[in-house]
């Protein structure tokens, strides 16, 4: 898959020449409805004997303008985004740096220079893609900007529960701040997935006999609520079951800085700084403060038994 790092304004010779399906979309996630766009264009696209081409940005347009409090949390960064791309089957990502001088493009101009720049034959996004304010920027208005330059292909909503909720990036990050990962995967369409570092912590899992490896994240990924689960970790090429606690240890004070910690089934090895990958299967429990150590340990027991039986259980596909 080529990756074409685009920012504002084009450089014609940046596009490869020829015709492509263009498929647009922020994409976070790539959640089963952006699948469907992928999907329908990638159809299209086999049928017309075309390339694949998607159009999306390197980071959230809202960050630029500070809608988010407390900063923007990634379903996908960049990186996880882009390899799920390549999964899906698509030959050239124009990633485009969202900058306030590519915001302030008119729809006309966004067309123009884009949309006609990357020599679309096909345009394919979701019924509710926005290429600026949505009352002059939807969907249903492209064709208008097009002029029969190129076809417009608009992909309807995918719901679940009997099609009263649309699938959404929205929707998908509530689940995981609450904890409902299943829920979370279940929309995805594969299992959340997370990097980190393994680093030094105190040691205390290993005085109950839960030795742990305490994982670092990005500031930019979005970690799971606080609780307990069941999850699978990546540690060179090789995966291992484990059970997650995000938390704040409250058993042992009450001012705890917000750790992830993860202990590994039949894992005994010395893994320090290694880069590693945790997917996030099902929620176990919520943080509790215990008496004392021995009823921590009973209680990790039964949380050994709760998550090795999720693991053995698990259907999911991955993309």
């Amino acid at each position: 898959m080529q990756v074409i790092k685009i920012r504002h304004p084009l450089r014609k010779e940046l596009v490869p020449a020829g015709d492509v399906v263009l498929a647009m979309g922020f994409f976070d996630g790539v959640h089963r409805g952006h699948q469907a766009v992928i999907a329908r264009a990638r159809k299209i696209a086999k049928e017309k004997g075309l390339p694949l081409a998607v159009l999306t940005y390197d980071h959230a347009p809202g960050i630029v303008y500070r809608q988010y409090e407390g900063g923007f949390k990634y379903l996908s960064t960049v990186t996880r985004k882009l390899e799920l791309l390549e999964k899906l089957g698509v030959d050239i990502v124009y990633l485009i740096s969202f900058t306030s001088s590519f915001a302030n493009l008119a729809p006309q101009h966004f067309v123009d220079q884009y949309l006609i720049g990357f020599h679309a034959q096909i345009v394919v996004a979701g019924f509710d893609h926005t290429y600026g304010l949505a009352e002059v920027a939807s969907m249903d208005l492209l064709p208008k900007y097009a002029a029969g330059r190129f076809e417009v292909v608009t992909v309807p909503k995918l719901t679940e529960n009997n099609g009263y909720d649309k699938i959404s990036s929205h929707e998908i990050r509530q689940f995981i701040d609450k904890g409902s990962v299943k829920d979370a995967n279940q929309a995805l369409g594969y299992t959340y997935q997370t990097t980190g570092l393994v680093v030094h912590g105190l040691a205390r899992g290993r005085t109950l006999g839960f030795p742990t490896i305490n994982v670092e994240h990005p500031t930019e990924e979005r970690i799971p609520g606080i609780g307990v689960y069941a999850v699978r970790v990546k540690i060179g090429n090789n995966w291992y079951g484990g059970m997650a606690s995000v938390g704040h240890n409250i058993t042992f004070g009450d001012s705890n800085q917000l750790t992830v910690e993860i202990y590994l089934f039949d894992f005994h090895q010395m893994v320090y700084g290694e880069e590693v990958l945790v997917r996030w299967h099902d929620y176990l429990r919520g943080e509790e403060k215990f008496a004392g150590a021995k009823e921590l340990i009973e209680q990790m027991k039964q949380d050994e038994q709760n998550a090795r039986q999720i693991l053995n259980n698990i259907k999911i596909k991955e993309i």
